[in-house]
């Protein structure tokens, strides 16, 4: 019933389509007076060729031959009678299966369809709701950051102006609101003021002008925007942005953090409280075709290996977990011992030789300035240039021709670095130079989440996807303390000690072997200890920080957490 009232609501609010309801009525009232003059003309002609009959019959046969059954039961004699039942055919014909179905379709059936689609895209959050995201656009980007509102159970909901756009994307399981986004009321009515955060990833302008909006309504909501020109930085936060997120610098700097075949050092790429995460390459040095229990970092330094990546793809490590010439370590520990870790491999596999980089749009230029902040040299590749002001690191051509890349200095780099945006384009490219050096490190960036696959497939050694890079800069603006994104797979994440593990040694729980995640750290009374003993009971009321992909998370939870 409840269903029934809202739509009815929904179907009257709009004065259009009671206007087709009172058009319809009218239509019933002409056909209810047609029946009463067929039955009353119908009495009249059964007494004059002497025939009794009810008015009830009279109301009967009108309708039967309305609707051309025409059982045949009651018959006139006379040829005025069938003249007259003739008549009364044509006209129920006309009304009963043409005009009646088409008004009913049209001014009754069709607008309470779309009062129920209607429903279903709702034009306002309910009145409690409160601690949402509040997402301006449905892209790449928001569509890695809703699944990742779904793995969290976190509230959003997507703002479309298209009605009709927004009833698709419901039908697909994703929570929306119509509503125009330079409309003050569609914030009031999406409890912008008891958001948690707003996205706006539109255009540098439309979202100068969403911010804007919300600012007159609310002055506490944090505002993300996004900017493709830097100059657009400083007009976004003008006109109410908390935070401006530059995409392509962020992109080129995650980019620039994947070059790390250059040394064996550690290069951090994440923290989490004091816990810091670092990544090193073990190409060139003494751990190749060891296993973690042989090299003992654990005891040599007290850092410890969560996990290793191995051509793009990460894995929990263990004991007997070799290392390899493409093996990437995943380190985690304080600067203290990551500073120790570096002083042991700084002397390994040093090179000054530029990296290339293979594309020349802001993506480009911006992982070669994350680079060069970084003391590494570095060439851009770029087939049709544009007039920059560094021409000291650009080698115009097509990375397509040998003759272009031997002058970029592939045979020598230690890393080739793909940035176009075209994925179709970065397969082609990984292929051509895994083929050209198969031992050169390979990071390339994805456009879309779904290329990730095919790109490490190609021989990429790093994807990047812009869409899930975004997605994790958003999410850890939520300013979530038990949550931080950390990379494409790899998550760092906060939870107290489950029953089930109260009591229990690290050692003994086989958190790792059953689930896949890492324990960093533990942290107890106000103080975080990185890399706990795991001979240690772990304590009731301590917090655990783990780290693992999404899928290890999941069955942690399952484990340990659920049961």
């Amino acid at each position: 019933m409840k269903t029934i009232t809202t739509l009815m609501t929904v179907y009257l609010r709009h004065g259009a389509q009671r206007r087709n309801l009172q058009i319809l009525l009218r239509f019933l009232t002409v056909f209810v007076g047609l029946v009463a003059a067929y039955s009353v003309a119908f009495h009249i002609l059964m007494v004059w060729e002497g025939q009794e009959h009810s008015w009830l019959t009279g109301v009967y046969w009108v309708l039967v031959v309305m609707s051309t059954l025409g059982f045949g039961d009651i018959t006139f004699v006379s040829d005025v009678g069938r003249v007259f039942s003739v008549v009364v055919l044509i006209s129920g014909i006309l009304f009963l299966l043409i005009l009646l179905p088409f008004t009913f379709i049209q001014f009754f059936y069709a607008p309470w369809l779309e009062a129920r689609a209607a429903a279903r895209a709702p034009r306002e959050l309910p009145p409690g709701t409160r601690g949402h995201a509040l997402l301006t656009a449905y892209g790449p980007i928001e569509t890695a950051l809703i699944r990742k509102f779904q793995q969290y159970h976190y509230p959003y909901a997507v703002l479309i102006s298209d009605p009709t756009q927004a009833l698709l994307l419901s039908d697909e399981g994703v929570r929306v609101m119509v509503g125009d986004l330079d409309d003050p009321g569609t914030y009031r009515k999406a409890r912008v003021d008891n958001a948690a955060l707003v996205a706006a990833t539109h255009s540098d302008t439309l979202n100068t002008n969403i911010a804007f909006t919300i600012r007159e309504i609310s002055q506490k909501v944090t505002i993300i925007g996004t900017a493709a020109h830097s100059a657009s930085v400083d007009i976004l936060e003008l006109a109410g942005c908390h935070r401006v997120l530059e995409l392509s610098v962020l992109l080129g700097r995650s980019l620039a953090r994947r070059v790390i075949g250059r040394d064996a050092k550690s290069h951090v790429i994440g923290q989490f409280d004091e816990l810091l995460v670092a990544e090193a390459s073990a190409a060139n040095t003494p751990l190749v075709g060891k296993t973690l229990r042989e090299i003992r970092l654990r005891e040599y330094v007290n850092v410890n290996v969560a996990g290793v990546w191995e051509r793009g793809r990460f894995q929990s490590a263990g004991p007997d977990t070799r290392i390899t010439a493409n093996t990437v370590l995943v380190l985690v520990g304080s600067q203290e011992q990551l500073a120790t870790y570096d002083e042991l491999f700084c002397i390994y596999n040093t090179s000054d030789v530029p990296v290339v980089i293979i594309g020349g749009g802001r993506v480009g230029w911006a992982t070669g300035r994350a680079l060069a902040a970084e003391g590494v040299d570095y060439r851009i590749v770029e087939k049709a240039p544009e007039w920059t002001d560094d021409a000291q690191h650009l080698i115009p051509g097509d990375a397509a021709e040998l003759e272009v890349l031997d002058r970029a200095g592939i045979r020598r780099s230690s890393t080739v670095v793909i940035t176009t945006r075209d994925d179709d384009v970065n397969v082609y490219l990984t292929i051509y130079c895994r083929r050209l050096r198969p031992d050169i490190q390979i990071v390339s960036r994805a456009a879309l989440e779904r290329n990730i696959t095919t790109l490490h497939r190609a021989g990429a050694d790093f994807v990047i996807s812009a869409a899930s890079m975004g997605a994790n800069a958003i999410f850890n603006l939520l300013k979530r303390s038990d949550i931080l994104m950390m990379t494409e797979g790899l998550d760092v994440f906060k939870v107290p000690v489950p029953p089930a593990l109260a009591g229990r040694t690290i050692l003994d729980s086989a958190v790792r072997q059953e689930t896949g995640c890492s324990i960093l750290a533990v942290h107890t009374n106000g103080r975080t200890e990185v890399n706990p003993d795991i001979r240690r009971p772990l304590a009731s009321g301590a917090e655990l920080i783990l780290i693992g992909d999404s899928e290890s998370e999941e069955r942690f939870l399952e484990r340990f957490v659920r049961r």
